[in-house]
């Protein structure tokens, strides 16, 4: 098909869904609390709609008074419920696919529900809306005239009680319609299988032979997929191989430690990159602009926002407040009510608001992935922006990291320890850990107050991780590919101990 003639239908379709968006741009608070009356309507017969008596409930501050916080080890046995079969607990429609998360690395695998409702109109929604917002910014693009090559999960769909669960991007991959199979690449066959090391050279042996013009996954896995694709073909770059590759759309992880490896091997001036943030719980967030990385916050895909902000977090004092109260450069943790069936749970993850109109995001981190041993707030934001600084100014390349604290032993005092795997280390290490202390303490007043004259804090100690190091790691918990992520910071050890055993 004519790249005029794809481009225009997609404008058409460009053109009816931004009415929509229009509406939630002008109106967010309006059709969010329509939003919120909508599933509260939809799921008043279900049980839990019934607990709490969902058909008397007529504002917001009803619903925030009688209906509890959730997290996953409050909703587990309903879920386990839901996933053998059972009907009506907590969604009206039979909930036939749950979404397989581990979070990060813990042992304990999450069964999050996705019902009909998210699929179309959240997750294949969000899909569409990131291809209508990029050909709207670029309309010269040729994205169409060849293939999508997506890096999903690694795990097959299992049959269970009538019910499957999988990696969200196998279910996604499993019912995408036709044409979004046709445009894309590897096959379904080669997506889906199990074993990640074989599934790899997999991809690689049936996409170097597409035309490929777009790519699509998380960063970490996806940098290894194409240093793979590298290394089989002998090229120096990625515009050897596919000439009109033109967007790389992207999430799940930061994007910040990878930014540099991925303009060595895509040499392009103008060549995007695009990012989303989703979830096993929903699709959040859309980057509508290009070269600028604050997040769109999507306010119509059937998910309902509420936010804590984090510094009354985990606190006697903790409140959660719609996103009328929500202010810029304020750091939240996110609650979120679906269509389907997630009832004010608490997801995780925390944001940043860059801007309230429109309603504007970056992603900061998680609830659980911080340092706050000694009163220093460090967030996975600092860290991202302390590292790039500091590699760039040694000419440095990060592979992965974590850090977590040294804790006071009698007179001694605390500090940070982190492990570094590098693609290209610095020269002068010990510059490095200088360096990286001094942004440390430029972008976080916290740290920069601990560390005062040593007051609370020492300087850090930074240790060089082997090649494959954390490739190794996540090996041995069977969590190659798909969401799997590494911890860049914890409160605790338990990490960073198992990676300096395994680094020796």
């Amino acid at each position: 098909m004519p790249i005029p003639l794809v481009n225009s239908i997609a404008s058409w379709f460009l053109k009816k869904r931004f009415h929509q968006i229009d509406l939630f741009l002008k109106y967010p608070i309006e059709v969010q609390e329509e939003l919120l009356q909508q599933l509260l309507s939809q799921a008043k017969n279900t049980e839990i709609g019934k607990k709490y008596d969902f058909d008397s409930i007529k504002s917001y501050r009803e619903f925030a008074e009688r209906v509890p916080v959730t997290n996953y080890e409050t909703i587990a046995g309903d879920i386990e419920r839901s996933r053998r079969g059972e009907s009506n607990i907590f969604w009206p429609r039979p909930i036939r696919w749950f979404a397989k998360s581990s979070g990060t690395t813990n042992a304990k695998s999450k069964f999050i529900p996705v019902s009909e409702e998210s699929l179309e109109d959240c997750h294949y929604a969000a899909s569409k809306d990131l291809l209508c917002m990029y050909l709207n910014n670029n309309p010269d693009a040729e994205l169409f005239l060849g293939k999508s090559l997506r890096l999903g999960g690694s795990k097959e769909l299992y049959k269970e009680n009538g019910t499957a669960f999988g990696d969200l991007s196998a279910i996604l991959i499993d019912n995408m319609p036709f044409w979004a199979e046709f445009s894309s690449t590897p096959s379904s066959e080669v997506s889906l299988m199990a074993d990640w090391e074989s599934k790899m050279q997999a991809i690689v042996d049936e996409t170097i032979r597409e035309n490929v013009t777009s790519l699509a996954g998380v960063p970490s896995w996806m940098l290894v997929l194409l240093n793979n694709v590298l290394e089989t073909t002998g090229k120096e770059h990625l515009l050897e191989i596919w000439p009109n590759l033109e967007v790389y759309f992207h999430g799940g992880v930061s994007f910040d430690p990878y930014i540099e490896q991925y303009n060595r091997i895509l040499p392009k001036e103008d060549f995007r990159y695009y990012e989303i943030y989703n979830a096993s719980e929903g699709f959040f967030a859309i980057q509508d602009r290009n070269a600028n990385k604050e997040l769109l916050l999507m306010l119509d895909y059937g998910i309902f926002y509420e936010f804590i902000p984090m510094d009354s977090y985990g606190t006697s004092s903790e409140k959660i407040i719609p996103l009328a109260e929500v202010e810029a450069d304020n750091n939240y943790a996110i609650v979120i009510t679906t269509n389907a069936g997630l009832w004010r749970y608490s997801v995780g993850d925390t944001v940043r608001f860059t801007s309230v109109d429109p309603y504007r995001i970056k992603v900061s981190g998680r609830t659980k992935h911080h340092i706050n041993a000694f009163g220093e707030e460090l967030i996975i934001e600092n860290a991202e922006k302390a590292l790039k600084k500091t590699a760039k100014l040694t000419q440095a390349e990060i592979v992965d990291y974590t850090a977590a604290p040294i804790f006071m032993n009698g007179r001694e005092k605390g500090a940070h320890e982190w492990i570094i795997e590098f693609k290209t280390p610095p020269e002068d290490f010990k510059r490095f850990s200088t360096l990286l202390d001094q942004s440390l303490q430029e972008v976080n007043s916290d740290y920069e107050a601990k560390r005062f004259n040593d007051t609370t804090l020492k300087p850090p100690t930074v240790h060089v991780g082997r090649q494959k190091l954390f490739y190794d790691w996540l090996k041995e918990k069977d969590k190659l590919g798909g969401q799997h992520k590494v911890p860049r910071l914890s409160n605790t050890r338990e990490y960073l101990e198992e990676l300096l055993v395994l680094n020796k």
